[in-house]
């Protein structure tokens, strides 16, 4: 029986053209990458032309939301019914999002369908990263790990470029629609080339614990989204969903510790290094999407510069990104996983600096510098935690385990576009309350459209276009502040690690 079961395996091991799978995931990833950046270089014209820059927030929060909440749930159903059906399920549900965002005729149309387009998005890194950990020795991980954290600079070289070209001389709407060719490719090349032995078990899935997050989630996320902007910080709107989310994070984490197979197992982050990791990913999300989010506004709105240049200060992030994940896979393996990581740490505090210290003076070029050194740090501790978590876990729970690891960055990404994006909009509307003189007071936070346009911007008389290019300029550098302090918060964390971890 147990010689049969070898035959099986080794027939199996046949059939999975390694090469040809690892490039159908770097398919799949490129797609959910790109999508980042170029819909970051899109927003100003989408914004422009849809109207409703307070709910701007909201185009990343109600993506990264159904990112955050279902990513774990798809690796848990990977490890029950295999990597292959749940990718495949997640690349549809991304591609018929991404299809209606290129429909949406209002923000709040584009929002709902930003919804689908996260719904599928939770599966695609998570699992992808799992298959090249299934199919690759703990030895390979180190290198291959940083292949695929070169998707994500690479796909963000193009985004911007791809991004900037499509809103000047096409449409917004194609910045969704480009991902349709990807996502059929890269399912063709999964159906065709990976072949799994999955042990049949009887499904158990904790459906209370993936509602109950989902409900913890969505309310703090609405309450700092609209926490001093639409509603007061003392309203029983604020107060009802504070206690909603302590109330569902208390059931969530009862829930937790009772089932027999829950959503979030808590011994994986009995694990000091997964631990930590976790952490981390979840402080340095907050930082990449506060980046990625309102850097291109800023370029574009104050700095007054087209698209495709806004577009490339993002790029410079995506210059550092590949580098140092390549580089990464050779000095876990010299000088251990904490030395690179603290590197990785030291090189986002240095642009988090940056970013508090820029001014619309300083230009592109000085934006473009601290997303380099973002992204060299962004690369540096991604690959060298995803290499040691998977490292630390067998078979049946590496499913989950990355997937904790991408739960934890996209909360950062959920909890940092709410929290960030409430912070913009609360400063801008203090400030045009403050300084605004007799005859601005007709305007609002949704009055910086005007500024995202160059033909409506122009239109502006010289005291409203200041007015509100300050207003930007001031929220954003206390949206900075923040992004400095969560680097800073990432590099302590970071202290902690121990200091002999193998990596092979």
């Amino acid at each position: 029986m147990e010689t049969a079961k070898k035959q099986v395996e080794q027939i199996e091991k046949k059939q999975t053209k390694r090469p040809l799978v690892l490039a159908s995931v770097m398919l799949a990833m490129f797609m959910g990458a790109i999508e980042a950046t170029i819909v970051s270089t899109a927003m100003p014209a989408i914004v422009g032309d849809l109207g409703g820059f307070s709910l701007f927030s909201w185009v990343f929060s109600s993506y990264l939301l159904m990112n955050a909440v279902t990513v774990l749930i798809y690796g848990k159903l990977s490890d029950i019914f295999g990597r292959k059906p749940i990718i495949i399920t997640g690349i549809l549900l991304f591609l018929t999002g991404s299809t209606l965002c290129g429909y949406s005729g209002s923000m709040t149309q584009l929002i709902i369908f930003r919804f689908i387009q996260g719904l599928g998005a939770g599966a695609v890194l998570p699992i992808a990263t799992t298959i090249v950990g299934d199919i690759y020795s703990k030895e390979e991980r180190a290198q291959i790990q940083g292949y695929l954290s070169s998707v994500w600079g690479i796909s963000a070289i193009m985004g911007p470029a791809i991004g900037g070209f499509l809103v000047q001389y096409v449409d917004w709407k194609y910045v969704f629609w480009i991902n349709i060719p990807l996502g059929l490719l890269s399912i063709a090349g999964l159906i065709l080339f990976l072949h799994e032995d999955i042990e049949k078990k009887k499904p158990s899935i904790d459906y209370a614990g993936a509602i109950l997050l989902t409900a913890a989630i969505s309310s703090i996320m609405i309450v700092l989204v609209e926490g001093g902007v639409h509603w007061a910080w003392t309203s029983y709107q604020v107060i009802g969903l504070i206690v909603l989310f302590i109330l569902a994070f208390s059931a969530f984490i009862w829930q937790e510790r009772r089932v027999e197979n829950p959503m979030m197992p808590f011994e994986i982050w009995r694990n000091k290094s997964i631990f930590i990791a976790n952490s981390v990913s979840l402080t340095t999300g907050v930082m990449l999407i506060g980046l990625s989010s309102f850097l291109p506004t800023f370029v574009q709105g104050v700095m007054e510069k087209s698209a495709t240049i806004a577009g490339f200060t993002l790029t410079a992030m995506s210059i550092g990104w590949p580098i140092s994940s390549a580089l990464a896979g050779k000095l876990l393996l010299k000088i251990g996983f904490r030395a690179t990581s603290l590197m990785g740490g030291a090189s986002l505090v240095i642009g988090g600096v940056l970013f508090v210290y820029m001014t619309p003076e300083a230009g592109p070029i000085w934006a473009a510098c601290g997303s380099f050194f973002v992204g060299v740090g962004m690369g540096l501790t991604s690959t060298a935690f995803i290499v040691s978590i998977q490292s630390n876990v067998d078979w049946k729970k590496r499913g989950i385990a990355t997937a904790s690891n991408m739960f934890m960055r996209n909360l950062g990404n959920t909890v940092g576009a709410a929290l960030l994006g409430g912070l913009l909009n609360s400063r801008i509307q203090d400030y045009l309350h403050q300084h605004g003189g007799q005859g601005d007071q007709g305007l609002t936070v949704d009055s910086a459209n005007q500024l995202l346009k160059a033909a409506e911007r122009n239109r502006l008389s010289m005291h409203v276009r200041e007015l509100l290019q300050h207003s930007l300029t001031n929220a954003l550098h206390f949206v900075y502040m923040v992004v400095l302090l969560f680097a800073i918060i990432s590099v302590i964390f970071i202290f902690f690690l121990p200091k002999e971890q193998k990596t092979s």
